[in-house]
Order: C-alpha cells, then structure tokens, then sequence
C-alpha cells in the first residue's frame, strides 16, 4: 500500500535504545540524577513572577494589529537589549523579524534560501535539532567539523571541501552548543570572505552569547556587513524564560541584498503571523528579566564547572574540554564501548543521565554531555557517580 505521508516527516518515531532506558528508569520509579536539564524554569532559579505576569496583562493584548515583522515596540526592546548589552551598537528595528523561537527562525531563512535539495553547511558537533528542521523545508545539511586542539576551531580546509553547487548558507552557532566555544574574530573574517566567495548566506545562532563564563562580552553578528547574515536569539536563553516563546532574526549585510532578503522574509512572516500580542507587548519586561536572572545562572554554570574539575582533579581516567561560553560541559571519556552504551549503563547501574556524544553528532565515540544550570546538590551527586563509575 502506497504511504500516505510525505517523505520528509519518514522518521523512525519508534524510541531508540537510550529513551527506552529512561522510560525504564522512570517506569520502575527510580529517582534519577538528571544531568541533562535544559530548561531553567525547572532548574531551582527564582523569577520576578509578579512583574512578568503584570507584563502579560495590559490592556492592549485585547487589540490585534498584525504587523508581520512583529510589533514596532517589541522590536525596539529588541533594539535596546543589544544597544546595552554591546556598547555603540545601533540596531536598526526594521531589520528584525519577530518570531515565536530560533526553531521557527532557522525555517523562515531555510525557506528564504533554498529551493528543495539544496544545501546548508552546518557545524559537526552541534545541536541535534537542524536535521529536522531541514527534513521538514527540504533541505539537504552539509556537515563541516569543529576540531579540538587546546580548545575548538572552525576546519576551514573541510568547509571549503564541501561546498558546491547547491550550496546556500552556513549555520555557525556562537557560541557553540554543546562545545561552548565562540567564533573568534578571525574566524569571522573567515567566514565572511568565504561566504564572498561563493555568494552564500551566514546564519548565526547566538541563544547562548550572554554566557561568556569569563563574565566578558563577545561580539554579536547582528550587524555583520561582510556577508548577507541572519542572526537569531531570543529569550528562551538570554532571560530564561522559555516558555514566553519571544525570538527574532536579524538580518544585516550589503545593502541591497539585506533589502532584498528582509522583503521576501516579511512575506514569509506575514503567511503565519505566528507571534501573539501579549508577550509582544511585554518584550520590555521580559528582556529586562535577563538583569536578574543571567546573573544567577552565570553563578551556577561557574560553580557547577568549578565542582567538576574539583572532582575531575582526583581521577585521571577523565579529562574536560575547553569551555568558554554556554550551558554545557563535554567529557573525554575511555572508548571501552559506544557512548549510547555508555550512557545506558550509567543510567541503569548509577541512576545518573547524561547525553552520548553521539546525539550532538561528535565524530567518535568517547564523549559525554552534562548540562552546567543543574542544581547544584544534584550536580555534585551525579558527577560523584559518573565518575566512579567511569574509574571502575
């Protein structure tokens, strides 16, 4: 019989041996140490919930006035979180384009690019979410790999190896999730002249750019003149507040194809006019959020490091790369089996989860993955028997 379904959502939706392994966790009623935790508002932080929740009830959320690059006001507190977050830098709100998450930005600029089975070089390791996202906008991904070597760089040699004819962009996420590293300022004069070169696009992600650990500010894209760019971040990470589902794109580059490109992504923006009016109307509040909590998380990913390496430091079977910026730490583990099996066997005999590196598409085994903003207690327990177990 002939499938109904299109070929682009043919995933296998069976869960894989390590969802099946939770589900057995949570089935038998185990409490787990979770080192996998990405949502904030789970993890311990306190919020500001009278302000935020005042925020949501103005009486202009019972009007509707669809603008389809988003509200003029919320594109300005957008405008403004950057003016003060990077000195002298002046964000032009026409040049934003208001969406629900970074998810839904990556689809608009997917379509904005590509026609079906084109191509999008994207950073090997990284977020596991891009190979659907280009499933769903038929769109081909082409892998280029980050090295490490005293920390992570952009293989400039192999990005040139993969480029051709069908190629439209580059994703480049800064900093990089999970390797925490930031585009350095070569790379980016990198990037650009080899996005000159072949007349693509730069996509840049930059949900995680406040959390430099050193407590310094790096460079935004936003602005970026070298190549035709598309910068997208949100709220989700820069105030914690994920469910408030408030992101843009920013789109910058030689004038008349940033012209060009904000024209058709306006077009693309008004078929959905996916943003709601309330958390457009307390994007003010809801950016200024990100005073009180960036400072708590930033205390947290700092202590949970400084715990890690505390622990790190009276075994010599595992070792810790190099991490600037982000949420997550990675671990050079022993290759005695995959990291799937790895994980598996933590989870089962230690009650501690963490992520292979597999699912952040590392190129061998011999990694794990542990989120930095969870609680600390937690954090401390579950590292303790990670690496006991790891030492056996």
């Amino acid at each position: 019989m002939t499938c109904m379904f299109s070929r682009r959502t043919d995933w296998k939706l069976s869960p894989n041996r390590f969802a099946q392994a939770q589900q057995e966790a949570s089935a038998a009623g185990r409490e787990v140490l979770d080192l996998t935790i990405s949502n904030p508002c789970r993890a311990g932080f306190p919020y500001d919930a009278e302000t935020i929740l005042q925020a949501l009830a103005q009486p202009g959320a019972l009007d509707y006035d669809p603008q389809p690059k988003g509200l003029r006001s919320a594109r300005e507190a957008v405008g403004t979180y950057y003016r003060e977050e990077h000195e002298g830098f002046d964000l032009d709100p026409e040049s934003l384009v208001l969406t629900t998450s970074t998810s839904e930005g990556y689809s608009y600029v997917f379509r904005l690019l590509c026609n079906p089975e084109d191509e999008i070089l994207v950073p090997k390791p990284s977020y596991p979410l891009f190979e659907f996202l280009a499933d769903l906008q038929d769109v081909k991904l082409a892998p280029y790999p980050l090295l490490y070597d005293h920390g992570w760089q952009i293989d400039f040699p192999s990005l040139y190896k993969a480029v051709n004819h069908r190629t439209r962009a580059v994703v480049v996420v800064h900093p990089n999730n999970p390797t925490g590293s930031y585009v350095s300022e070569k790379e980016r004069a990198d990037l650009n002249a080899f996005c000159h070169e072949y007349n693509l696009a730069l996509i840049v992600d930059e949900v995680f750019l406040d959390y430099a650990l050193d407590g310094g500010s790096r460079p935004t894209f936003a602005l970026n003149q070298g190549a035709l760019s598309f910068t997208l971040s949100g709220i989700s990470k820069i105030s914690g507040l994920p469910q408030m589902k408030l992101a843009w794109v920013a789109v910058s580059g030689p004038e008349e194809k940033a012209k060009a490109a904000m024209a058709r992504l306006e077009v693309i923006a008004d078929t959905y006019l996916s943003m709601n009016t309330p958390v457009q109307l307390a994007a003010p509040v809801l950016l200024a959020q990100r005073k009180k909590v960036q400072p708590l998380l930033l205390d947290r990913l700092r202590a949970n490091l400084q715990q890690l390496d505390q622990q790190l430091a009276k075994q010599k079977t595992c070792t810790r790369l190099q991490v600037d910026g982000g949420w997550y730490a990675v671990l050079r583990v022993p290759v005695t089996q995959s990291d799937e099996d790895l994980a598996i066997a933590l989870l089962r005999e230690k009650s501690v989860l963490v992520h292979p590196g597999h699912f952040y598409d590392f190129a061998s085994d011999g990694y794990l993955v542990l989120s930095l903003i969870t609680a600390p207690e937690q954090f401390r327990k579950g590292v303790e028997r990670a690496l006991e177990f790891l030492n056996l």
